[in-house]
């Protein structure tokens, strides 16, 4: 007897009969060719979109001005959320450079939209990201994309360098006092006036506050408009390009993916151009400034209570229990741990220890500072989430968060001259005992 075999396909659910499509542009600069560009595409897939059989018009999202490394692009963060919410059937993106340069970026976009059913089609590649072999493609073509923007970011790194190398001026937006042109720094005669007129109140006695103060009675423009700010006159008092010189590379981009500018403490050179522009402030006057501003800053250091909160007391969150880092000194060195850890041990949690200068550093460098100031700590950094070994999270009072990475260092890097010093004495008096153990004991020289 044979046997018969059936098969039975399974049954399709029915589908809806249009699609809901959804477009991405992006350009890098808001140059007016760029600015044209963007106009254009926005036009075409408008156009493309509503004319297509099957397909429903859900918007076009633009970004202007935000490279493809970012992640912070507030259309294309609006647009994921529109998919997640299930408003979007598949997006129409130029190529996987508009998308993103980032290798990373793009895989993990696309893995989490096809867990949404939300198909990514890259016109000039011509490349589903649903299809069988989408995303071996998006690897390699994105991995190329990363590698170009690399590529770039160095050459426009090494064409600066020689730049500053020769003392041209570059890198300058936007100084209150001049007006910047292509090719040149002039003075700008009324704001000139008010720089000399911020030095001069300084030195008569008046501070920041009270000088911005009275410049807002004034009705005296800043800049970028608003209000003047303490904050932004003492810009003005420490800004060495008042007096014709000029320092370069203060700050340097760190990474090619993220963009972000970090202050350059010594790992990169810096350029002094003497006489580069005309002054505004005489060379005399800005040093004896200077000398006030230290002066003042020495004066209004808060002193310590004797059972203050730290800076990070409160504000460091362990990803693994939720439990908050607590403050300890071993040895001479100050690190931070996570409370459930000491109380109950590694079984408890595994989360590592950071050293306090790791965090300091990093809080630094992500608020634009030379060295941690607690204040602006306190006024702009809501918490620091511990999200894994080696790395945390600093979440801005904004919404807005900066990842760090660290490497811990080696036991010779972590000892301080303290610790040497106990262990070079440790060891000679082990010589010392030895020497006279011997001399009782003839023995064990034999």
């Amino acid at each position: 007897m044979e046997r018969e075999i059936s098969i039975r396909l399974p049954v399709k659910p029915d589908l809806p009969c249009f699609k809901r499509v959804a477009a991405y542009v992006r350009v890098s600069n808001l140059k007016d060719a760029m600015l044209q560009s963007l106009s254009t595409q926005v036009s075409y897939y408008n156009d493309f979109i509503q004319r297509h059989a099957g397909w429903q018009y859900a918007g076009v999202y633009v970004d202007e001005g935000l490279t493809g490394t970012k992640d912070l692009r507030p259309e294309f963060q609006r647009l994921l959320a529109d998919c997640r919410g299930g408003q979007i059937d598949m997006i129409i993106t130029k190529s996987t450079t508009r998308f993103a340069r980032n290798t990373i970026t793009m895989l993990e976009t696309v893995r989490m939209l096809k867990e949404f059913d939300v198909d990514v089609f890259f016109e000039k590649e011509n490349i589903h990201s649903m299809s069988g072999d989408g995303e071996l493609m998006l690897t390699i073509l994105a991995s190329f994309a990363q590698e170009e923007s690399r590529s770039v970011s160095e050459n426009c790194k090494w064409r600066l360098q020689e730049k500053m190398k020769q003392g041209e001026l570059v890198g300058l937006r936007g100084m209150y006092g001049y007006t910047i042109g292509k090719n040149s720094v002039t003075i700008q005669p009324d704001q000139a006036e008010t720089v000399r007129r911020i030095f001069g109140a300084y030195i008569s006695g008046r501070s920041s506050v009270e000088i911005s103060r009275g410049l807002v009675a004034d009705e005296i423009p800043s800049l970028f408009g608003g209000a003047w700010t303490a904050k932004r006159v003492r810009e003005i008092l420490r800004n060495e390009k008042y007096t014709g010189n000029a320092l370069l590379q203060k700050t340097y981009v760190s990474d090619y993916l993220t963009k972000r500018k970090i202050v350059n403490h010594g790992k990169l050179p810096q350029y002094f151009v003497t006489q580069a522009h005309e002054a505004i402030i005489d060379q005399d006057t800005f040093d004896k400034v200077q000398r006030m501003l230290t002066d003042s800053s020495k004066r209004n250091q808060p002193a310590k209570p004797v059972n203050a909160r730290y800076a990070f007391t409160g504000k460091i969150v362990c990803g693994n229990c939720g439990k908050h880092f607590q403050r300890k000194t071993t040895k001479g060195r100050i690190s931070w741990h996570c409370s459930t850890y000491l109380e109950h041990g590694k079984s408890a949690c595994p989360a590592k220890q950071i050293p306090e200068e790791t965090i300091l550093r990093a809080a630094a460098d992500a608020l634009g500072q030379n060295c941690f100031e607690e204040y602006e700590f306190s006024r702009k950094i809501e918490r620091i989430e511990v999200i894994g070994p080696n790395r945390f999270r600093l979440i801005f009072k904004n919404g807005n968060s900066i990842e760090c990475e660290w490497k811990d260092r080696s036991r010779s890097e972590s000892w301080t001259d303290e610790m040497k010093q106990a262990a070079r004495e440790k060891t000679q008096e082990r010589i010392q005992e030895h020497h006279a153990n011997s001399n009782r004991n003839p023995a064990v020289n034999s």
